[in-house]
């Protein structure tokens, strides 16, 4: 049976922020942030919608939202600084409807957002960052890393090259999983189910 999740609105001063909420019966929830708003970035995003359905699988509540600019969501593009706030506001959206953010979960830009997130939210202990495009966007610094990060790429991306990735882990974690999905490149595709199992099982191995 499809997981029925609900278009919201919520606030991320001075703008509304348009979501798709889906409500677990439980506390935790996850906000799921989208690649970048300049290139067709947006929360409908195959990857974004995989992201959201592995955690509803698994009992959490979900949020994935458009950025600022994006579909019918207020404001302009911010170069990330706006984007973090829209981030901090859906953390905050969750909150009041009495739910506990222990997850983020970023794709490519979105996964930028998460790691630069500066003080970090108190409330979440794992960040999923998928595809993060080390080539094309500043990594470093990354903020106070949380008790757990997993990052999930494919072996073909050209944005995310292994070999750059296992040089920058350390940096943004002590204890850091890398998870490699084969044959996939940034975009995932036709490797999409190898992606969404290989996100279910960090989720269910590290809980």
């Amino acid at each position: 049976m499809p997981v029925a999740e609900e278009t919201v609105f919520f606030d991320s001063s001075p703008f509304q922020l348009e979501g798709r909420l889906y409500r677990a019966s439980g506390p935790d929830a996850v906000v799921i942030t989208h690649p970048h708003p300049l290139y067709g970035g947006e929360m409908d995003n195959p990857v974004v919608i995989a992201l959201a359905k592995v955690y509803q699988r698994l009992g959490y509540s979900t949020l994935r939202f458009n950025f600022r600019g994006v579909g019918a969501s207020g404001g302009d593009y911010d170069d990330g600084i706006g984007e973090r706030d829209d981030a901090r506001a859906a953390a905050a959206y969750l909150s009041r409807l009495g739910k506990t953010v222990t997850d983020l979960a970023g794709y490519s830009f979105g996964a930028w957002v998460n790691l630069g997130l500066h003080p970090p939210l108190t409330t979440v202990r794992r960040q999923v960052v998928v595809a993060p495009p080390v080539l094309f966007m500043d990594f470093e610094p990354v903020a106070a890393p949380p008790a757990e990060l997993a990052v999930i790429v494919g072996d073909q991306d050209r944005m995310a090259p292994l070999a750059t990735l296992r040089a920058l882990l350390p940096h943004w974690h002590p204890a850091a999983q890398l998870c490699v999905v084969t044959g996939a490149d940034h975009f995932f595709g036709a490797a999409l189910d190898r992606l969404t199992a290989q996100v279910e099982a960090v989720l269910t191995e590290r809980s």
